[in-house]
């Protein structure tokens, strides 16, 4: 499997990749690491197959020279046993009888030279005629005390493995000497021959030794990207101190959807555990957000997508990930925009409310426009019956919400709310047991809850026939905070009430599904709770309860 670090290659900028193949080039053109284990594993290979064939060479040589030891002194007992040499050593002219029977046993044994000598080292026999006569080279002491021994000398005919040997009478009285030898050429040039078959096994084992670690090597070199120690190690610290301390979420999989990375970030953005074994888990395996999972375990591509993870709503990227044509995985990169959603939030009241004022000036405009010319046809008391009537309406409402609702961020909002109401045809009723005078609340938390709803209600009851009405009610019930909306549209299945909170399930085409998601986010975060029924005026009715002070405590 690549390194997880070779998948963040796709989300790099066209500079910062031609960057990485820099230093990739940069690091070819030095002893890579599959070039530095390739070297010391031929190198280690060559000693041991040289350190064998060395051993096996002395272990040779010196069976050899044992076995050598081992046939001159044989046949050296042999010629010593023999009666016929007894009685030539006896005999008035020696050298006539012992020289031939010598020469014939030096043929049939295979030995350089036999020799039987008088006590006084007088040769009688020798492969050198010329040397018959002649004292004998050589240490013959031990076998003149009666005890038959091997030795090592250098004699006429160069350094040879010699046996010499008591020759007895009757009387049992040493009458002569036997001595035969190889020389240590002789011996070297059979060792030769066995050292031929020797390195014609040592030279394909080091053959094959070498194969294979240039096999390894090339193998290395490709997974290494002919990398050296020193790069690869900084390459690693530096990207590694990059993934911990960059302040977006990473997550990257496998290609069998096992988990390879997940840095800092992205454990507290999806609320694991610093130490949770994650790595190399089953994607499924691992206790993610729903979203989270759900967008890991497809595999499909996102592009700034919304995601719940807990409290937070978070920005998803994801991308499946190629290096040279080959697919390394999938790299989903997580940013948290739960301020920002908020702030959003409220930007989107203010904006609604700026256009309800809006809306407001223009019709305000057009009813003056009216006042006036009734004015000017003498019209006066129609004049102002129209002027006062909708003066009434207008701070009729304005009253019922900041005598209801002394928050002035959610009288605002409500306020924004009815006009929008209004421009849609759409009337907004604000329940007259609607009172709220300390929130429990964060405004953010209370904003994001009213606002939501309302938006809910208004998107449910758009396109259905008139009349189209949305009950809003905020207060404070038995030391809880009650907030339902109610809508006259076409109502929520029981069977989809479930998917409503889920992120992405919207009845509009156009919509992401956010907003009943964000309501359940605040309502989980506060431990309370949000039901859904049937309204009276046959739509749906969203009721969320969230405990007060005293209930928390």
């Amino acid at each position: 499997m690549s390194h997880p670090l070779t998948a963040l290659r796709s989300f790099c900028s066209p500079r910062q990749q031609q960057r990485y193949k820099e230093v990739v080039e940069v690091a070819r053109r030095q002893w890579s690491i599959a070039g530095q284990l390739f070297a010391l594993q031929a190198m280690v290979v060559t000693l041991l197959v040289l350190a064998g064939a060395a051993g096996a060479v002395w272990l040779a040589r010196t069976d050899s020279q044992q076995a050598a030891e081992e046939e001159v002194l044989a046949v050296a007992q042999t010629v010593a046993s023999s009666p016929d040499v007894r009685a030539a050593l006896t005999a008035a002219d020696p050298p006539s009888v012992l020289q031939p029977y010598a020469e014939s046993t030096r043929q049939t044994t295979g030995t350089d030279f036999v020799v039987v000598m008088a006590p006084d080292r007088t040769r009688f026999s020798h492969p050198t005629r010329d040397l018959i006569g002649k004292p004998f080279v050589g240490e013959i002491g031990p076998a003149l005390a009666g005890h038959p021994f091997t030795t090592t000398n250098v004699g006429t005919l160069g350094e040879s493995v010699r046996a010499v040997v008591p020759v007895y009478d009757e009387r049992q009285r040493i009458v002569g000497l036997v001595s035969v030898g190889i020389t240590t050429r002789n011996i070297d040039r059979k060792l030769l021959g066995e050292l031929r078959v020797l390195l014609g096994v040592a030279a394909p084992a080091l053959a094959l030794a070498a194969t294979g670690s240039w096999l390894l090597s090339r193998r290395l070199r490709r997974q290494t990207h002919g990398l050296g120690p020193a790069e690869m190690t900084r390459m690693y610290e530096y990207y590694d101190a990059v993934l911990h301390s960059v302040r977006e979420g990473l997550v990257v999989l496998t290609v069998d959807r096992r988990v390879a990375l997940v840095n800092d970030e992205g454990r507290r953005l999806l609320g694991l555990d610093a130490d949770a074994p994650v790595i190399d888990q089953p994607v499924a395996g691992v206790d993610l957000p729903p979203a989270v999972a759900d967008l890991l375990g497809s595999g499909r591509d996102a592009r700034d997508e919304p995601v719940l993870a807990g409290d937070r709503v978070l920005v998803a990227n994801q991308r499946t990930t190629r290096f040279e044509g080959a697919v390394l995985g999938t790299v989903l990169t997580l940013r948290d925009q739960t301020e920002l959603r908020a702030l959003a939030s409220e930007l989107d009241s203010v904006r609604a409310l700026t256009e309800a004022l809006q809306a407001q000036t223009h019709e305000s405009a057009n009813r003056l426009h009216t006042v006036l010319t009734l004015v000017e046809l003498g019209r006066a008391d129609e004049a102002v019956r129209l002027g006062t009537r909708d003066l009434a309406l207008a701070q009729q409402l304005t009253d019922r919400v900041v005598g209801a609702v002394t928050e002035p961020a959610l009288a605002a909002l409500l306020l924004g709310k009815s006009a929008q109401a209004g421009e849609r045809g759409v009337n907004l009723v604000i329940d007259p047991d609607c009172r709220l005078d300390d929130s429990p609340l964060p405004t953010g938390d209370l904003l994001t809850v009213v606002g939501n709803l309302v938006d809910n209600a208004l998107e449910a009851v758009a396109g259905t026939p008139a009349p189209r009405r949305v009950r809003v009610f905020v207060g404070a019930v038995d030391d809880a905070l009650v907030v339902r909306v109610a809508d006259s549209g076409p109502g929520l299945a029981p069977e989809r009430v479930a998917d409503a909170f889920r992120r992405g399930w919207s009845t509009k085409s156009t919509g992401r599904g956010l907003g009943l998601a964000l309501v359940g986010q605040v309502v989980r975060r506060h431990g309370g709770s949000c039901d859904v029924a049937r309204s009276d005026d046959g739509g749906s009715l969203f009721t969320v309860r969230l405990p007060g002070e005293g209930e928390r405590s």
